[in-house]
């Protein structure tokens, strides 16, 4: 498999390491660079410019990325990069050398390490970089102001045999002892740790194959190590700018991986409790530097660990124990500091608190209330009901299973109108839904739990072809509604969480065969247009980021299901 470098950027499971090409900006020429995703998605993390040199002067050359190796292709010769350990980069050329040049902050330099080579001290990155020779040499063009590097840029100069190979080492304080091996060892050794992770990824067959392929590597190549404010082993949502962790995003990966690797996905999906307030709300997002509490995102988890308790070796009665009391503060953190007027009915603040940024639920006021909250809500007290009796607190389970029922019948309540549910605004509860949203249909999540009558109705408008259900998939934003825009991000477009909760949904109201239906319509769409952050409904083309692992873990869940 070959990928465009434009929308998939070249890494490797465990790596802050991602090469991607960049278009131009004031600050930054368009080309190939080495990339660092540490810190968040505040910038885009150029470290190093790269180029290939003949006799001096830069040459045109042409990218060909598979998983393990991206290839740099001149008329003059070719380079080959491979990542054979997360923070450590093997590059190898014959008949072209190597620039790598990069644009020096206030404070940056670079300086001789001995015969190790030129070590590159980076304050945006926080970070160092060891730049060594293994054959040929390194050229610098180092310019010292007196505070800072004027001019940081380096060249590997191959040697009379027309050979270059050179290492690159990120670290923060000192780089480890040199390593032993070549090229064709390193490169080895990250094609078998591929070819593993590919080995458990779920099974599509052949028709998909290739959309398999793409979205496996993507999930691969997006997990960082566990570093700084990362407690575990991490799958970002994307190495293009998505460079973080959202805390309902990860509940999708860990369903992804939780029978190939299901103790990485318990990682994924614990991650959060990890670094839970003492209040009980989880942060919105986090990456290796930091956590933002601004906002948070809906609590799916409870339905999310009835999945993996199903399905996963490592949801073991210990790591139950573990995850019961956090999960249980999570919950009635909603209950109380997201209900101002004290109904019952938990609200959202602000839109991004339910995944669903800029909804039409909160064009016209917030704070809102909204009926997938409380389904949410509902399906996580149940789980904490199951959790409870399997620990043998038999009346907390009892409390928990009270609670979830007395919040269904006053969800039912509070928002259906005979024939749909409808948000209201906190307070006044006046209608909320000044368009036509898909958010009011997520209380399917709760199948059969809800009385027949409500559940035809729901399952009516989901099953209504032109509204939500296009020829790919379920629509945010009726594409009817005067709201409704292609690229409207929770407006219009097609989004992979979404498919996959109502896909479950439909069938814990025994809609198997439409549930199959739309996981289907989504499948292919995915297949031919990538794993978009999310897709125009009615063209289904891939729209934002390209390379998003949400929708790859939604594919290869929908894939193995559903088939072809």
């Amino acid at each position: 498999m070959l990928f465009d470098l434009h929308t998939v950027p070249f890494s490797r499971f465990g790596s802050y390491f991602a090469f991607s090409i960049l278009p131009e900006r004031p600050d930054r020429e368009a080309g190939l660079y080495l990339r660092l995703v540490r810190g968040g998605d505040n910038d885009i993390g150029a470290v190093f410019r790269i180029e290939l040199l003949a006799g001096g002067q830069a040459v045109p050359f042409s990218c060909s990325a598979s998983p393990t190796l991206l290839r740099l292709e001149a008329e003059e010769g070719t380079a080959e990069w491979c990542i054979p350990e997360p923070d450590f980069i093997r590059v190898r050329s014959q008949g072209v050398g190597v620039r790598l040049t990069c644009a020096p902050g206030v404070y940056d330099y670079a300086f001789p390490l001995g015969e190790r080579g030129w070590e590159f001290n980076s304050f945006v990155q926080e970070r160092r970089f060891l730049l060594s020779p293994v054959a040929g040499s390194i050229r610098e063009d180092v310019r010292w102001d007196g505070v800072k590097a004027q001019r940081l840029a380096f060249d590997g100069v191959p040697g009379r045999d027309g050979r270059l190979e050179l290492t690159l080492e990120e670290y923060r304080t000192v780089p480890r002892p040199p390593r032993p091996g070549s090229f064709d060892q390193g490169l080895a050794q990250v094609v078998g740790e591929y070819a593993a992770w590919q080995s458990r990824m779920p099974a599509v067959g052949a028709v998909w194959s290739e959309a398999e392929e793409l979205a496996a590597y993507i999930t691969w190549s997006c997990v960082v190590q566990a570093d700084g404010y990362l407690p575990r082993s991490a799958m970002y949502m994307s190495k293009n700018w998505m460079t973080n962790i959202w805390s309902w995003d990860h509940c999708f990966n860990a369903m992804a991986l939780a029978e190939g690797d299901p103790h990485l996905a318990w990682d994924q999906f614990a991650i959060f409790f990890d670094r839970q307030d003492d209040s009980g709300m989880l942060p919105d997002f986090m990456n290796d530097k930091y956590a933002l509490w601004n906002c948070c995102k809906p609590p799916i988890h409870g339905w999310t660990l009835r999945w993996l308790m199903n399905r996963s070796e490592a949801v073991t009665t210990e790591r139950l124990a573990e995850i019961y009391e956090p999960l249980a503060r999570w919950t009635q953190w909603w209950f109380d500091y997201r209900d101002d007027d004290r109904d019952g009915v938990p609200q959202y603040n602000h839109g991004n608190d339910s995944g669903w940024d800029n909804s039409t639920v909160f064009l016209a006021a917030i704070p809102v209330e909204s009926p997938d909250l409380c389904a949410f809500l509902i399906l996580q007290m149940e789980a904490l009901a199951t959790v409870a009796a399997k620990l043998g607190c038999v009346g907390e389970a009892e409390q928990w299973e009270r609670r979830s029922q007395e919040l269904l019948t006053r969800m039912i309540e509070h928002f259906w109108r005979g024939d749909r549910f409808q948000a209201v605004q906190s307070g006044t509860h006046a209608g909320a839904d000044e368009g036509d949203s898909l958010m009011a249909y997520l209380p399917v999540v709760l199948g059969k739990r809800l009385p027949e009558p409500i559940l035809r109705k729901l399952v009516e408008g989901l099953q209504e072809e032109g509204r939500f259900l296009t020829a790919h998939g379920f629509a945010t934003e009726s594409v009817r509604s005067p709201l409704y825009a292609p690229d409207g991000y929770w407006r219009g477009p097609i989004w992979a969480p979404v498919m996959l909760l109502l896909v479950e949904g439909l069938k814990e109201a025994g809609e198997e065969q439409f549930a199959a239906d739309v996981a289907r319509r989504f499948c292919r769409m995915a297949a031919s247009a990538g794993m978009a952050e999310n897709f125009d409904a009615l063209e289904g083309r891939g729209l934002r980021d390209r390379a998003f692992t949400w929708t790859s873990s939604v594919f290869l869940l929908l894939a193995r299901e559903y088939g072809a």
